[in-house]
C-alpha cells in the first residue's frame, strides 16, 4: 500500500509538472493567468491515471475522449493529437486538447493530455462564446488532427487553425505551451516506468480507488431521491431531473425527464455531465481515494440521447460546458441532500458569469467568482471560483496590459449571501470599461433567481448586469447576449451570493 501511494503522488507530480510548463509557457492570460487549462495522464485503453488540481470540468470529460481515441486513431510514438470536436468527448470548442502517446522504448505505456481554454477559435464573435444556435457558429471543429507528426509541426494543419482566429500569434503561444507541456509528461513518465512494474502497477492504483469510493458509498443510506432544477433560457425555465439511486451496486444518477435539447448554447456534451457527476459525487464522499477511473467505477449516469445532458452533434453548447455544469452539481447535490441532508451544503453561485470582449484583431475572456453555498458548521466562502471551475481571476495589471480595458472596480458584493446558521458566501462586483469599441458577450445564470439555500437556510441574492455609455445612465445587460459596444462604455457584473445552511436563529 505504500508503494501504491508513492507511485499515485509521483503520478500526480508528473501531471503538476505539466501544468506548471504549460502556464510559464503560455502567451494569453486567460492560461498564464487564470489558469483556465488542465492535464492528466491515461493508460493504454484510455483510463485516467491521474491528474493535477486543476478544473473538474476538463478532467472528468476527458476519460470519454481518450478512451475513444485510444481505440480509432492510430498515433506514431511521436505525434500529437489535437481535438475540441464535442461529439468525440470535447467540452466547448475554446477547449483545445492535445494528446501524445506515452513510451519506454518501442513500448507504449499510455497517454499524456492538456486542455486548455483558448480566448479564441474563430466563429461569429471574438472569443468564441455567441449567442449561437448551432456547433458550426461557435468556431473551427477540429475531430482528431495530428498537430505534429514524427515530432515535426504539420505545417497544413497549423496553417489551418490559425487562419481561423482573430488571435493567431496568441494561439500559435499556447499550442506550443501545451505541446511543451506533452513533452514533459513524456520525458518524466519514461523516467519512472523504468523504475516500476508500470502495468500492474496502474491495474493496482484503479483498483484501489474504486474500492476506497465502494466502502465510502456504503455510509451513505441506501435509496432513492429525485431532484429538479431549473435553467434560464429567453425568459424561461428550463427543467433538468435527475433520479439518483444508491444500492449496493454503488451510485447511478438517470436524468430521464430534463430538457430536449435547446437552439440555443446551454447544451452540455454528454462527457460534460459525467464530469458534474462525478465532481458532485467525490466531493460528498470526501475519503482519500485518488481521483481517477477507479473512483468513478462505482458511478453510473444515464442522460436521453437527444436531450439537453446529451445532445446531438450539431448542437450548440458553449455555455453548457460552464454554465449547465455548474447545474448538474446543484441537482446532484439536491438529490443527496434528501438521502443525507446534514452532509450536503447549500447551492453556491452556480454560474462562471463567463464575460468575453473582443473586436477583429483581439479578444479577451474571463470568468468571476460568486459566493458559496454554506455547510453545516461551515460558513460559505466569498468571491470563489465554485464547483466546476478552479480558476483564478485575471490581475488587473494583466488585463490592462495585455488588452484595451480598464478594470474600474472589484470588490465584494456585501449582504449578498443566504442568511442561515450558517451564512453563504458573498458575490463580486466588477467593473470593466472599454478602451477600444468591442463587442460584448455575456453568459451567466442565477440572474432570475438566488442559489437556494439548504436545511431552512435563505437563497442567496441573485446576480445582476448591466452598463453604462459613455454619458449615459446605467441599463440592464441581459446574462444571455452579445453586442457590439463603443469605446467609454463601461460593464459591470454583480454575481449572485451562496445559500445559506440552516435556519437562522432568533
Amino acid at each position: 500500500m505504500k508503494d501504491l501511494a508513492v507511485f499515485h503522488s509521483l503520478l500526480e507530480g508528473v501531471a503538476e509538472e505539466m501544468g506548471a510548463a504549460l502556464r510559464r509557457s503560455a502567451f494569453s492570460p486567460n492560461i498564464r493567468e487564470r489558469l483556465d487549462f488542465s492535464c492528466a495522464l491515461f493508460d493504454l485503453s484510455g483510463q485516467l491515471l491521474a491528474q493535477a488540481a486543476h478544473i473538474p470540468v476538463h478532467l472528468g470529460s476527458m476519460p470519454q475522449l481518450l478512451q475513444r481515441l485510444a481505440g480509432e486513431v492510430e498515433m506514431g510514438p511521436r505525434d500529437m493529437v489535437l481535438v475540441n470536436d464535442p461529439s468525440w468527448g470535447g467540452t466547448h470548442l475554446p477547449d483545445l486538447t492535445l494528446v501524445t502517446p506515452l513510451t519506454l522504448g518501442k513500448r507504449r505505456l499510455g497517454y499524456a493530455a492538456s486542455r486548455a481554454h483558448h480566448a479564441d477559435v474563430g466563429g461569429m464573435a471574438a472569443g468564441s462564446m455567441p449567442m449561437s444556435q448551432e456547433l458550426v457558429q461557435e468556431g473551427l471543429i477540429l475531430p482528431p488532427v495530428r498537430l505534429l507528426v514524427n515530432g515535426r509541426r504539420a505545417a497544413d494543419v497549423w496553417a489551418l487553425m490559425l487562419r481561423n482566429v482573430r488571435t493567431p500569434r496568441e494561439r500559435e503561444g499556447d499550442l506550443l505551451a501545451q505541446v511543451a507541456a506533452n513533452h514533459t509528461a513524456v520525458r518524466r513518465v519514461a523516467e519512472l516506468a523504468g523504475r516500476v512494474d508500470w502495468e500492474s502497477s496502474c491495474r493496482a492504483l484503479l483498483e484501489h480507488s474504486e474500492r476506497l469510493v465502494r466502502v465510502a458509498l456504503l455510509d451513505l443510506p441506501e435509496g432513492k431521491a429525485r431532484a429538479e432544477d431549473f435553467l434560464e433560457h429567453q425568459g424561461q425555465r428550463v427543467p433538468l431531473r435527475v433520479t439518483l439511486e444508491i444500492s449496493p451496486r454503488g451510485l447511478s444518477c438517470n436524468f430521464t425527464g430534463t430538457s430536449p435539447a435547446l437552439p440555443g448554447n446551454l447544451n452540455a456534451p454528454f462527457p460534460v455531465t459525467s464530469a458534474a457527476v462525478y465532481y458532485a459525487v467525490l466531493c460528498m464522499l470526501g475519503g482519500e481515494a485518488p481521483v481517477n477511473q477507479g473512483a468513478f467505477r462505482p458511478i453510473a449516469i444515464e442522460a436521453p440521447e437527444g436531450s439537453l445532458l446529451n445532445p446531438p452533434a450539431w448542437a450548440a453548447v458553449a455555455a453548457g460546458n460552464v454554465e449547465t455544469s455548474q447545474r448538474v452539481v446543484d441537482l446532484v447535490f439536491q438529490a443527496l441532500g434528501v438521502l443525507a441532508p446534514e452532509r450536503v451544503p447549500a447551492c453556491s453561485a452556480g454560474t462562471m458569469s463567463n464575460l468575453v470582449l473582443g473586436g477583429r484583431d483581439w479578444a479577451y475572456y474571463e470568468t468571476s467568482g460568486g459566493g458559496a453555498g454554506a455547510a453545516r458548521g461551515l460558513p460559505g466562502g466569498s468571491g470563489l471560483q465554485v464547483h466546476m471551475t478552479n480558476t483564478r481571476n485575471t490581475p488587473a495589471e494583466s488585463l490592462e496590459s495585455d488588452h484595451p480595458l480598464r478594470l474600474r472596480r472589484y470588490a465584494l458584493r456585501r449582504g449578498s449571501g443566504g442568511k442561515g446558521a450558517f451564512p453563504g458566501g458573498d458575490g463580486l462586483v466588477r467593473e470593466v470599461e472599454l478602451l477600444r469599441p468591442a463587442t460584448v458577450s455575456l453568459l451567466a445564470q442565477r440572474r432570475a433567481s438566488g442559489p437556494p439555500g439548504a436545511c431552512g437556510g435563505q437563497p442567496g441574492q441573485a446576480g445582476a448586469d448591466s452598463y453604462r455609455l459613455p454619458g449615459g445612465h446605467p441599463q440592464p445587460l441581459a446574462p444571455q447576449s452579445s453586442q457590439d459596444f463603443p469605446a467609454g462604455t463601461i460593464v459591470r457584473l454583480e454575481t449572485p451570493g451562496g445559500g445559506g445552511w440552516g435556519k437562522e436563529q432568533g
